[in-house]
């Protein structure tokens, strides 16, 4: 398209950017350095300012006369800014030749501190030998407050990450600490039984819903229970709570294990009936020490059976197959189991935190027949050697173990070996 064709604002447009051009043309290279929007001074080897423009003494508000051969460069540094100009900035001026970017303060008439970036380099004569120092000094202030501000919002998000980390300290404690309420502080001592207990928190910001509990009910009986509720937090600490003080009062009133299991559930399922459901699965036995062993009579609602070491090497599960879910539906099935436990035998309960977890590079169940052969290949000294055992291997599942865990083992003791005689 020719020139002739160009639409009329098209040609205002070049007309107005030729005159702003021709415009900035007609500045002379005096006026481009007086009111630059930096600062510049030319100073002889020794310091002494030789040329200043206006922007600079405008900033220190000096008049040239009162600097120009009267003043060395470190004389408009603060106190600071001399040290670091003679123990840093002219050391390296002079062994490079130039200094680029340095961070520095200048100070005006009124004592004001003004943040400056100062960048020097060395004019040299034909002959190589140094004649003066040429310095441009831009305005660091907006940079300054920038930095000012940056650090603030730093210093603020670090408080507020030191806050959040103390809070969740605070919080975890007092988790740590209603976890345990919910668990016998320590198993009493049972006549001619040995107990022994642990429990695995997988998260210590999450309240878990495992549980577990032994306590006399009079008559040389002694009732049991190990459980989980489902789902984590408080409300589940709530089942919980609700879940072990039933379990406790309905034992002193019927201490029969699926009676005992009944009323958990009629009582559960009535609290939650007009909510979220809540249920969990349970095992609660009752024990009656004899001469030379103890009865276990147990029934299981959803719970994984209980599983027991023998003296003599070998495990098994006590089947107890059909047990209902507690606290889901009105009417619930549970199923009873007994069994005898002699000296050196162990009975096992855990959550399924423990058969859950997920090993290898598979990730796979570590499942039922693992723990089995696993107890069979513990030697048969008691309840806390076996949950000695089996907290080594909760360890060693490291990030597989997701869910909490819960144990408690209760056995006979086996009688103390008679000492070998040498003939």
């Amino acid at each position: 398209m020719c020139r002739g064709d160009q639409h009329p604002d098209r040609e205002q447009e070049m007309e107005a950017t030729d005159v702003a051009f021709t415009a900035l043309l007609e500045d002379s290279a005096e006026e481009l350095y007086e009111q630059a929007p930096c600062g510049y001074l030319s100073t002889l080897m020794d310091g002494t300012i030789a040329k200043i423009n206006t922007t600079l003494l405008e900033w220190l508000g000096l008049s040239r006369r009162q600097v120009v051969g009267r003043m060395r460069f470190t004389d408009l540094l603060t106190v600071g800014g001399k040290l670091y100009h003679e123990t840093h900035f002219a050391p390296l001026l002079q062994m490079n030749g130039e200094v680029s970017g340095i961070a520095l303060e200048i100070k005006d008439t009124d004592g004001q501190r003004m943040p400056v970036l100062v960048t020097s380099k060395v004019k040299t004569s034909d002959g190589g030998g140094p004649m003066l120092v040429r310095t441009t000094i831009f305005d660091a202030r907006d940079r300054r407050a920038y930095e000012t501000e940056l650090l603030r919002a730093r210093q603020a998000a670090e408080e507020a990450r030191r806050q959040a980390e103390a809070d969740r300290e605070r919080l975890q404690e007092a988790l740590a600490v209603l976890q345990q309420s919910l668990l016998p502080a320590e198993l009493p001592t049972v006549p001619g039984l040995e107990a022994g207990s642990y429990y695995h928190t997988a998260s210590p910001d999450l309240l878990g819903g495992d549980f577990y509990d032994l306590f006399p009910l009079g008559a040389d009986r002694w009732a049991f229970f190990l459980g989980d509720v489902c789902g984590k937090g408080p409300q589940a600490a709530a089942v919980t709570s609700l879940t072990r003080y039933t379990l406790r009062a309905a034992a002193l009133h019927d201490p029969d294990p699926v009676t005992a299991l009944t009323t958990l559930n009629t009582v559960l399922h009535e609290r939650y009936t007009s909510g979220t459901t809540r249920y969990c699965t349970a095992i609660f036995g009752v024990l009656r020490p004899g001469s030379d062993h103890v009865s276990v009579h147990l029934a299981s609602g959803g719970h994984p059976s209980a599983l027991i070491q023998r003296a003599d090497g070998t495990a098994h599960y006590l089947p107890t197959p059909g047990g209902m879910l507690i606290g889901a539906l009105p009417r619930a099935q549970f199923t009873p189991a007994r069994t005898q436990l002699f000296p050196g035998d162990t009975l096992l309960l855990y959550t399924d935190g423990l058969t859950e977890a997920r090993t290898g590079a598979g990730r796979e169940l570590y499942g039922d027949d693992a723990l089995r052969a696993f107890v069979a290949e513990q030697p048969a000294t008691g309840p806390q050697a076996l949950i000695t055992a089996l907290t080594g291997l909760l360890a060693g599942f490291g990030d597989g173990l997701d869910d909490d865990t819960a144990l408690l083992a209760l056995g006979v003791p086996a009688p103390l070996s008679a000492p070998r005689v040498k003939i």
